[in-house]
């Protein structure tokens, strides 16, 4: 499984859900017809979704079995995913946003800046945005600072000094 964003919050009163994407375009996830709903550590479930739209910057979905807003709010906090298998190829050195949050980021003299919160699309280039000791700091996504991506081990080697955090 992928995932590939949460439920934010009710999205008025006749079951629709408002949905925080983790995708690089808001819309990708409109391409399914059915998600798998769950928490991080389990249990799933597989849900139909039976209408979804883009609604300002995140998405609104109306689920099979959601009738009303008491059964969105429940929904509240769990994430959203998809089987991987139904994703389209990545190329050599693409990676699916959901893939890198989580992961660690250190840099070439061995320092653990942080951890992926989050991956903002600035139009010239992906941002990281990490979250450490230090607060927040953002890291471009772009080949001289991005050195290593190690899914295996969740980390990503950058050129960044400790330094450019202060």
């Amino acid at each position: 499984m992928v995932i590939m964003g949460r439920v934010a919050s009710a999205h008025g009163i006749r079951g629709w859900v408002k949905i925080q994407p983790f995708t690089e375009y808001l819309d990708s996830l409109l391409d399914y017809d059915t998600w798998w709903i769950g928490r991080e550590h389990g249990p799933w479930r597989e849900v139909k979704v039976e209408q979804s739209e883009v609604h300002n910057k995140t998405l609104a979905a109306l689920l099979a079995d959601c009738p009303d807003r008491n059964a969105a709010e429940r929904l509240k906090g769990q994430l959203i995913a998809v089987p991987r298998s139904e994703l389209p190829e990545q190329d050599e050195d693409e990676y699916y946003w959901s893939d890198l949050i989580g992961m660690s980021v250190v840099n070439e003299a061995g320092e653990r800046l942080g951890t992926v919160a989050n991956l903002l699309e600035t139009g010239a280039n992906d941002v990281l945005s990490v979250k450490g000791d230090s607060g927040e700091i953002l890291i471009p996504f772009v080949e001289a600072v991005i050195k290593q991506v190690d899914l295996e081990n969740k980390t990503i080697l950058v050129d960044w000094s400790a330094d450019y955090l202060k």
